[in-house]
């Protein structure tokens, strides 16, 4: 899909056609779109095909004078029940009188600016589009990471009381959702740092300011994530600890338990064998019966002060 985009009164608005300066955003192109950006934009193949890439991961490369920027954004989707973080790739492809977007699927952050919710800015100043693209991109991170760390104690909470293996699910879906954004923020950060040396894009004053303010956002999602990665490996760690331990209880009292069922059926078994000289109170039906009682209250009080029970 091929849409063209250009800033009308402060709002980005769709248009028809092809003009200079706007912003054309494709989505899971076809073969003939491709063929189309390849022969109208003059598109090297080696950097469309790297912008069509799934597993892509963030960089910035030139060729021929355009240039192409990927960047891994965060993409939030709805498993069955539970909903799940990932990253997928963006290509940013810089041409002589255009900005291009390429991505395999819809995502939140060019919807935003294609349905008008970003406003002031300008399509036609292709490095200030690209920065505001990439400081959404930065605001979107830190959003995912508190809604993560909401999700996670909220989660953290329920294991308390009891713990499932539904809960626990739950924060290793969340571990590897925080593994993801990790690696693709550190991507990010390291393509802003070679865009900021202004060897690739020309950045003018404005832009340099705009540019750290997305590595500052850019630095504190680093930081978000990487602390909450460390608390939840630690919960994880804990929790695996507390369910051992319990086991291991649950083990020793049914052991125990075992143990002390086990005394009448060794009394009353002793009690029925035929022995020379037969055994004390042989004659007496009941005493087995009281010899088992108090042999298992006994033993009772013994586990007791050991702690079995």
């Amino acid at each position: 899909m091929l849409n063209y985009y250009k800033t009308v009164n402060n709002r980005i608005e769709e248009i028809k056609e092809y003009e200079e300066g706007c912003w054309v955003n494709c989505i899971s192109p076809d073969d003939d779109e491709v063929q189309f950006l390849l022969d109208f934009f003059n598109i090297p193949p080696e950097l469309l095909r790297s912008a069509l890439d799934e597993e892509e991961s963030a960089h910035i490369d030139s060729e021929d004078g355009t240039t192409l920027i990927i960047i891994d954004v965060p993409v939030v989707e709805k498993v069955s029940k539970n909903i799940t973080y990932s990253t997928m790739p963006i290509g940013i492809i810089f041409t002589d009188k255009n900005v291009i977007t390429v991505s395999l699927r819809e995502n939140t952050i060019l919807s935003e600016f294609s349905e008008g919710v970003v406003r002031n800015v300008m399509t036609n100043y292709k490095t200030h589009f690209v920065l505001h693209i990439m400081l959404r991109m930065a605001t979107k991170y830190l959003q995912y990471l508190k809604q993560i760390d909401k999700i996670s104690n909220r989660i953290e909470r329920e294991l308390r009381q009891s713990a499932k293996n539904k809960e626990l699910n739950q924060l290793l879906d969340i571990e590897k959702s925080l593994v993801y954004f990790s690696s693709s923020l550190k991507s990010d950060e390291i393509t802003l740092e070679k865009i900021m040396r202004g060897r690739y894009i020309k950045l003018y004053d404005e832009d340099q300011d705009l540019l750290e303010d997305v590595l500052i956002e850019i630095k504190q999602a680093v930081d978000m994530s990487a602390t909450h990665l460390n608390i939840l490996t630690s919960t994880m760690d804990v929790f695996a600890s507390i369910i051992s331990n319990n086991l291991n209880t649950i083990m020793k009292i049914q052991a125990s338990l075992t143990l002390l069922v086990s005394i009448p059926t060794v009394i009353s078994g002793i009690y029925g064998m035929n022995i020379i000289g037969g055994l004390p109170f042989d004659g007496v039906w009941w005493f087995p019966v009281v010899l088992s009682v108090v042999t298992m209250v006994i033993l009772y009080f013994i586990l007791k002060r050991k702690d079995m029970f």
